[in-house]
């Protein structure tokens, strides 16, 4: 049986289908068959953060109609021959997709995979329920601004209701520099704040957003890199450690690093 977890967000920008793509990523390196579903209908990106925006015939709408099954609409990343990606639909109205439809979906990719992770849309809105209703367990998706903090926070209510078996959190573009200044909240406060285990901490970085745009994933050996390898491993064993952010602004030689990165 595959885990299925839906990753989700109380606002947009976030990142959160940039985290989807990267965590599916490792988690395939690692040996695990990974199918990322992108259920952010009429909005949808996750086949572009994977670079297979142009391989597409088939989407989650034609499995749900019964045009194909749900094996021919996934895509296989290149370079990641366990990690395959099942594309949304660009133009259909989001409200003809209800819950038991992606529940239908997963239950049937279910035999095929190890790890099934939802690429949720930000907010709490249908779109927001028909993701969590196919899930086993949720990552929340946060940065560390009080704005981003605050609409965790009323999605991690939310998702009590649906008794899932975790909530997690992930907190992403963290800068080490200004949570040293007191300038952004430390991740000890947003652990504090929400009361969820934070799994992951991804570092504000250029090569994300890059990446991003690129269609590809992180690049090897860059502190994002690191990062998703510390995240990857928690959700496997639960044992993994955090990414620290501001190890490299301590110390003499750090706050110089600080000077220099505020002047950028």
């Amino acid at each position: 049986m595959a885990r299925r977890i839906v990753i989700t967000s109380g606002k947009g920008g976030v990142g959160k289908t940039s985290i989807v793509a990267n965590l599916g990523a490792k988690l395939s390196r690692a040996g695990n068959r990974v199918v990322v579903m992108d259920l952010d209908i009429g909005l949808n990106n996750l086949d572009v953060a994977c670079g297979v925006e142009n391989k597409v015939l088939y989407d989650i709408i034609d499995v749900i109609e019964g045009r194909c099954r749900p094996a021919q609409a996934l895509l296989e990343v290149e370079g990641y021959p366990n990690l395959w990606v099942m594309p949304s639909a660009h133009t259909l109205d989001k409200n003809y997709v209800n819950g038991q439809n992606v529940r239908l979906v997963v239950e049937k990719l279910n035999g095929i995979c190890d790890y099934i992770l939802m690429d949720c849309p930000a907010g709490i809105e249908l779109g927001f329920h028909r993701a969590v209703a196919a899930a086993e367990e949720a990552i929340v998706v946060t940065t560390p601004h009080i704005s981003a903090v605050r609409d965790a926070d009323r999605v991690i209510r939310l998702l009590k209701a649906y008794r899932l078996s975790s909530v997690s959190l992930v907190v992403n573009r963290a800068r080490g520099d200004l949570m040293l200044s007191g300038e952004m909240m430390e991740i000890a406060d947003i652990n504090e704040l929400l009361k969820t285990k934070i799994i992951g901490v991804i570092p504000e970085d250029d090569e994300m957003p890059l990446s991003t745009a690129a269609g590809g994933m992180v690049s090897a050996c860059t502190q994002p890199d690191i990062a998703f390898n510390l995240l990857a491993d928690n959700l496997l064993d639960g044992e993994g450690e955090l990414y620290d952010v501001t190890v490299k602004y301590r110390g003499f030689f750090g706050a110089i690093k600080r000077g220099l990165r505020r002047r950028v």
